[in-house]
């Protein structure tokens, strides 16, 4: 490999190939989640083998789960419980053998699947006395968004009675690594049965969502589902068991071929904390910041937090790099955080090597931050690549249409240990000009808004204007609309109305 500042950085989008890794997706739902093989591009690109590879946001764990099967030492750092526990039960499953966790699954089918059935036949009257003789978790106060006060509304009698009686079933299992691939698959199982699941029109029962996924909050469904206990969790612990079979094929090819050293971490700090442990030690970084507001990620991990016995602490809620949430974080202190933030990063890479930054946001201030921060920091940016129309949809970004910014930037920058003379600030940034002349440069008669949007921000950020770039979203498509443009709300993407009739044989 060429030596870090030699290489050249990733200018092109990667196409995603979301569904077609079992060990992000059917084991364990969470927030967000970058498709696995754009991170696993990105790493192989910027770092070498035996490389630390960080994510400070981390999620669900995809970028410290990709470095680490691909011989990294993959460290993985969230200030939610919720999301260590996913991750590195992610990991975890290379340990142990196949057979002991089918064993598992089997212990936990002849212990609960006959109680369960007979709780279902249970009268609604005889449910409250048997659940009281369970052993259930703290009955704590929900956000003041929630539909409903207390955690234990969040579910029917029949589903937390259920729910309580495999997990305390777990416990039986005595091989330790599947005894908790059965945990992740029982945490998993909560996302399905609670109250907020809704099952998707025109589909199988069993094919929905919560409510914690589509519009942040706990909503309670007008017509709740009760799918059935056992079934439900035996989809997830299979889920697992084909991941955990994928994950040892990829190793086993590894020891075969290049050898096997990967290795993983796990931390819970702020990143003021994790950059004092790690200051001029990571090889590279692949991050993705929470986008201000909308996702207040620890209000609504509750429901897993709470019976996992990992709820944050105030201290951790009050660090949390978000706007609003319960407690209502102002947006200066977030847009102050996320600058410090990537100073952080920067403070922890080694000297000439490189950071990735996945954003996208209708506010400036926050790009400001994150660029005016990398430059003064001594890191130059090298790439800003969209990667736009792979996105899965929220229900806010289907009602948002036009005005949601669906894709994302990915901001690639070197550390060169050199502050950057920034331009003078000016504010005599021409906004129709330069969005004539994104628009002249377009190759296609198709375009995603967040691409042209991202283009005029790294040109009025070039410029020295970005703090003069004070653009609506009605005000941006307006100057689309005025060009010739039309918003294709089927496709989610601007179609150029005077080529329409031609090229796609509809009315302009």
């Amino acid at each position: 490999m060429k030596k870090y500042g030699e290489i050249s950085p990733i200018q092109s989008p990667i196409a995603a190939e979301r569904q077609s890794a079992k060990r992000h997706y059917g084991v364990h739902p969470y927030f967000t989640r970058r498709p696995h093989n754009v991170v696993r591009k990105y790493i192989l690109h910027y770092s070498k083998e035996g490389d630390r590879v960080l994510d400070p946001f981390g999620g669900s764990g995809i970028t410290a789960i990709e470095a680490f099967l691909e011989n990294r030492v993959g460290i993985q750092n969230d200030i939610n419980p919720l999301a260590n526990f996913i991750a590195k039960g992610i990991a975890d499953l290379v340990k142990g053998e196949i057979a002991e966790y089918e064993a598992g699954l089997r212990t936990l089918r002849e212990a609960c699947k006959r109680d369960l059935e007979e709780l279902g036949r249970l009268p609604v009257e005889q449910l409250e006395d048997f659940t009281r003789r369970l052993e259930l978790p703290r009955n704590v106060t929900l956000p003041k968004s929630s539909d409903v006060e207390h955690y234990h509304d969040l579910f029917s009698p029949r589903q937390i009675a259920s729910l309580a009686i495999i997990r305390k079933a777990i416990d039986s299992i005595r091989q330790p690594y599947a005894r908790k691939g059965m945990l992740l698959a029982w945490s998993a199982t909560l996302a399905k049965l609670n109250r907020t699941f809704l099952s998707a029109d025109g589909r199988s029962e069993s094919r929905g969502g919560s409510s914690i996924f589509s519009i942040y909050r706990y909503k309670v469904a007008k017509q709740p589902v009760e799918l059935p206990p056992w079934k439900t969790f035996e989809e997830r612990a299979s889920n697992v068991i084909a991941a955990k079979v994928e994950m040892e094929r990829i190793i086993e090819l590894k020891r075969r071929t290049a050898g096997w050293q990967g290795k993983f971490e796990v931390h819970q700090s702020d990143v003021d904390e994790l950059s004092e442990k790690f200051t001029s030690k990571i090889d590279y970084i692949f991050t993705d910041p929470p986008y201000g507001a909308h996702i207040s990620y620890l209000d609504l991990s509750t429901l897993w937090n709470c019976w996992l016995g990992t709820m944050p602490s105030m201290k951790a809620r009050r660090k949390e790099l978000i706007v609003g949430g319960e407690l209502e974080i102002e947006e200066k202190t977030y847009t102050d955080r996320l600058g410090r933030s990537v100073e952080d990063c920067i403070n922890m890479l080694k000297p000439d090597r490189w950071l990735s930054v996945v954003f996208q946001h209708w506010n400036t201030d926050y790009f400001d931050a994150i660029l005016s921060s990398a430059a003064e920091n001594g890191a130059d940016l090298r790439a800003a690549v969209p990667q736009a129309g792979d996105t899965i949809w929220s229900m806010h970004k289907k009602k948002g249409n036009e005005s949601v910014l669906a894709g994302e930037l990915i901001l690639t920058f070197y550390k060169t240990g050199k502050p950057l003379v920034r331009a003078t600030e000016s504010k005599n940034f021409d906004v129709d000009l330069a969005i004539s002349q994104i628009l002249a440069g377009s190759p296609t008669p198709v375009l995603y808004g967040e691409n042209v949007f991202n283009q005029l921000i790294l040109a009025a950020w070039r410029k020295g204007s970005i703090g003069s770039l004070k653009i609506t979203k009605d005000e941006f498509n307006e100057l689309l609309v005025r060009r010739g443009w039309r918003y294709d709300e089927e496709n989610h993407y601007w179609v150029k109305e005077l080529l329409e009739r031609t090229l796609f044989g509809v009315s302009a």
